[in-house]
């Protein structure tokens, strides 16, 4: 069952970032929050390196097709991601901010790593930042105005790749911090692919923000 679970999980987050990728590339934008990509790329190139390093299972090799997924993704946030901003944030302004978001979350993840075990600063770390995501995407949602650059696949993958992990670490392994982080990030999934599956029904309703750039030239 275990098995199985991390499997589940493995296929799933795998389909959010393929998903993330294509409509990131097709819609010239990005489709995850930036702090929370951040804080997934970290976690996944560490425990990655120590995952093949330590013990070649299952686990780490679904974090190095995760971390080789993300790499695109960060990519199209820095190809795409000043167009969200402001005309006064400059690209130099843009970049350096973006380097110091994801200099931020190594530093995160390694006080996690440094702080508990690898085993448990790893399930920690990815809970939070799970739920920090899915409260990242609606309140993206939110400023985008709907849906550009998000879709039901993502969302509803994202909260299958999460509930699995719940399951095992949470339910079989008895772990009540998991479990509870599990079910917020299952109600906060579940309202969020409500809201794409709503904007989808209703596109009259929203009126999408675009990007500055589109803006002053629109």
């Amino acid at each position: 069952m275990v098995l199985f679970l991390t499997a589940v999980s493995g296929i799933a987050w795998t389909i959010v970032y393929i998903a993330s990728i294509q409509i990131g590339v097709k819609q010239e934008t990005y489709a995850i929050p930036v702090a929370a990509l951040a804080l997934n790329i970290a976690w996944e190139s560490i425990y990655t390196v120590h995952g093949l390093a330590t013990d070649v299972s299952l686990q780490a090799v679904i974090n190095l097709v995760w971390a080789m997924a993300d790499v695109a993704i960060v990519y199209t946030y820095f190809r795409y991601g000043r167009r969200e901003l402001p005309n006064f944030v400059t690209r130099p302004m843009f970049v350096a901010w973006g380097i110091a978001i994801f200099v931020t979350a190594y530093v995160v993840q390694w006080l996690f790593v440094l702080e508990f075990d690898w085993s448990q600063a790893a399930r920690y770390s990815a809970f939070l930042q799970n739920l920090l995501m899915s409260g990242l995407f609606i309140a993206m949602f939110v400023a985008r105005r709907g849906d550009r650059g998000q879709s039901v696949l993502i969302a509803a993958a994202k909260w299958i790749g999460t509930l699995a992990p719940t399951i095992v670490f949470g339910a079989i392994e008895g772990s009540a911090f998991i479990l509870t982080l599990g079910i917020l990030c299952s109600v906060f999934d579940l309202a969020y692919i409500g809201l794409i599956i709503w904007a989808k029904k209703n596109p009259a309703a929203l009126i999408p923000a675009l990007p500055e750039e589109q803006r002053t030239t629109a």
